[in-house]
């Protein structure tokens, strides 16, 4: 005997079940879904520590930046020191012009170059030099301070100041411890005179270009210095010890410096004794 399904019955079978593999195609998605999340979460928070971590570097070398400056603002409120290098060499007569021509620039100016009187420096990022510069202004020497500021591994140089202090006195700033109308002739004056500094130090460069030696002379010692005036020339006359390599030896020099400014080693000659 044959059963005959109710065709009610046989489409509310079928309807369920299509609504039951609906369903778990719906919890099928549903966990793909939470699975794909989760990788997506993990995916950010791995984002979230990488930049929480450069941030942190960024941080910390922004700290050491920071307190680099502090230093360096420590070294400058110390206020500049002695120059390694003397006043005429070339390093500072060449920051001395560069002031001058930097000043002309800005100004209109036609101040000319004569010296580096006193030069200084101090630390920043980088170094800032104070030099005390004398130029001629319309056939009268003047004195200058001037600041410039260098940072080597840029090749930056940068004129921060540059003002008038006063005229510069015919003579020295020590004026040779005597002055025009007294009695002519040679006066010992001190070796620690910056006039005779500036001699001694011109006198050793111009017997260094003259020698055929690789090894530099070294001012050791001024022994013996005395000066001189007639007309318009400062003279000096100077007993040098100097050093070159291991060796020491003693130089008689006399050096004119002009009334430009100007040095000029006049004679040298070995001393022996």
């Amino acid at each position: 005997m044959m059963t005959t399904v109710d065709p009610h019955v046989s489409f509310t079978c079928r309807n369920l079940k299509h609504r039951w593999h609906e369903k778990i195609k719906s919890i099928n998605w549903a966990q793909k879904m939470k699975k794909n999340s989760k990788q997506v979460y993990m995916k950010y928070e791995s984002s979230l520590t990488f930049l929480h971590a450069q941030f942190l570097i960024i941080l910390s070398l922004t700290t050491i930046l920071i307190g680099t400056e502090i230093q360096v603002m420590a070294t400058t409120l110390g206020g500049p020191s002695e120059s390694k290098s003397t006043e005429n060499s070339s390093e500072i007569v060449d920051l001395g012009r560069f002031a001058v021509e930097q000043h002309n620039k800005k100004e209109n100016a036609v101040l000319e170059f004569a010296r580096v009187v006193k030069a200084q420096q101090q630390v920043v990022a980088g170094t800032l030099h104070h030099l005390t510069i004398e130029v001629i202004d319309a056939g009268k020497k003047k004195l200058y301070d001037a600041k410039v500021w260098v940072k080597p591994w840029l090749n930056f140089k940068d004129l921060q100041e540059f003002k008038h202090v006063g005229d510069s006195p015919t003579l020295t700033s020590s004026d040779l411890g005597y002055k025009r109308g007294h009695a002519p002739g040679w006066k010992v004056v001190p070796a620690h005179d910056p006039a005779v500094q500036h001699a001694a130090n011109h006198a050793i460069t111009s017997i260094q270009q003259r020698s055929n030696s690789l090894l530099p002379y070294v001012l050791k010692e001024i022994m013996h210095a005395k000066a001189e005036v007639i007309d318009e020339f400062e003279k000096y006359n100077m007993l040098l010890k100097v050093k070159r390599g291991e060796k020491e030896e003693k130089f008689n020099v006399e050096v004119h410096r002009k009334k430009e400014g100007g040095f000029l080693l006049n004679h040298m000659e070995q001393d022996h004794s």
